[in-house]
Order: structure tokens, then C-alpha cells, then sequence
């Protein structure tokens, strides 16, 4: 039985790609930008998918056609722009930092994306924004913004929150997924924003899994972990079903 559900997982993005997904360019703010866009019908509910920090790459593209598998449109953004897709880590942290750096920037190129995806047909008044690592720190942060979403998703995402920000105007509900072995993202912080949300009234669920560490969905590195990002994946999607009509 060992590595099946890694296979079963290739074996979904293989099928879901026959519903023809395709790299979208856009424009945020006269700045171009490149995604990927999947959607296995006109009603599908939408999902908005926020990259690492290494910019959007094959696996979110993987994760996007998992999503059309199980009957999702799937916006895939880029917060970088076209052709920044950093491999190098100081270059990772410089993007990365620089939206860290600029909120009203990551999230505009958050609300970019999502314009970008009402304009190829998707349904952003039915969506869920979920994001890995990078990723989950962005979702949060447009959860703060007051962005009108059914849920926020976050994957061994950041979880402090900015001097001056807060959750008071957060709309919809918030699934945390975080590795309980993670020492990139403390558990100091996963209890930290706990207290804030259940403070500010925002309907949450956070769930840690023992012995994954930070990026513990990542496939074919040596931080992945089969189990828990088999439990992850299985909620998430379990997540969606009650959250989207």
C-alpha cells in the first residue's frame, strides 16, 4: 500500500487536466502577470489558489487540476508577475518581502487575480482563496481586508498578524492547516491566532498535525508527509462541501 495515495494523487492531476487548463495573462495595476485557470463546468464554485514563495509553479498548477477533479474552477494567481518564478532562496525572500512590505500591494494583486478570474466566467461570489506557506500568509491578509469570500484555506501558511491589523471585518470562515512539527511557524503563533479570532467572533477551524514539518504537502521533498498531507487534503476538500453551494 506504500506511496498509493501519492500515486491516486498524480493519477487525479493527470485526469483533470483533460478538462484543458491554460496559463491566463493579466494585468494588475499596468504590471503583467501570469496564471492558471481550470474549471470543469460553467457552475463550478471557484477557488482562488495563492502560491508559495516560489511563485506559481507545477505544483500549484497540480493542485489546481486536483481541485477541477473534484469539480472546481481554479484561479491560480501570481503575486510576482509573468516570468518571476524565483529559485533562489534570497530571491524568494526579496519577493516575498517586498509584499510583506506592502500590504495594500499583495492585497491588490490578490484582488487582481480575483477580477481577472470573474472575467474568464468563474463565480467569485461562491469561493473559497486558499494558499500554501507565502500563500497562507496572503489568504489571511485578505481576510483581514474584509474580502467578501465563503472561507479562507491556509497550508503551513503564515499566521502572525501586522502591527495595526486585525480580524474584525473578516467575512466568511477560516480552515488552518498547520504541521505541529513546523519551527518555520510556531505553535506560539498557531494559539496566537486562535485567541484573535475566537476574539473577534470569526467562525474557525485549526487543526495541527503531528510530525509534519513546514511545507508538509510539498511532493517529493524531504519536508512532505504522506499522512498529513492526505488528512490536509481530505479536510480541505471536506471543507469546500460546506462552505460552497
Amino acid at each position: 500500500m506504500k506511496h498509493i495515495y501519492t500515486v491516486l494523487l498524480i493519477l487525479l492531476a493527470a485526469t483533470a487536466a483533460s478538462a484543458a487548463g491554460s496559463a491566463v495573462h493579466y494585468e494588475v495595476d499596468g504590471k503583467p502577470y501570469e496564471g492558471y485557470f481550470i474549471s470543469p463546468s460553467a457552475k463550478a464554485p471557484l477557488i482562488l489558489l495563492i502560491h508559495d514563495w516560489d511563485g506559481l509553479t507545477e505544483y500549484e498548477v497540480k493542485r489546481a487540476n486536483m481541485l477541477a477533479s473534484a469539480g472546481y474552477a481554479v484561479f491560480a494567481a501570481d503575486l510576482f508577475g509573468a516570468g518571476v518564478r524565483p529559485t533562489e532562496v534570497t530571491d524568494k525572500r526579496q519577493h516575498t518581502g517586498e509584499l510583506y512590505k506592502d500590504r495594500k500591494k499583495m492585497r491588490s494583486l490578490i484582488q487582481g487575480s480575483l477580477d481577472t478570474a470573474q472575467s474568464k466566467g468563474a463565480h467569485v461570489s461562491n469561493a473559497v482563496v486558499m494558499g500554501y506557506c507565502f500563500g497562507g500568509a496572503a489568504v489571511l491578509e485578505f481576510a483581514r481586508s474584509g474580502a467578501d469570500m465563503k472561507g479562507f484555506v491556509t497550508f503551513h501558511g503564515g499566521l502572525s498578524t501586522p502591527e495595526g491589523q486585525d480580524y474584525s471585518g473578516t467575512k466568511g470562515k477560516l480552515l488552518i492547516l498547520h504541521g505541529t512539527a513546523d519551527t518555520n511557524i510556531t505553535l506560539d503563533q498557531f494559539a496566537g491566532l486562535a485567541s484573535e479570532l475566537e476574539q473577534h467572533g470569526v467562525s474557525h477551524e485549526m487543526i495541527t498535525y503531528s510530525g509534519a514539518p513546514h511545507a508538509f504537502t510539498v511532493f517529493a521533498s524531504g519536508r512532505y508527509r504522506e499522512e498529513a498531507d492526505r488528512k490536509s487534503w481530505r479536510r480541505f476538500i471536506g471543507f469546500l462541501a460546506e462552505v460552497l453551494d
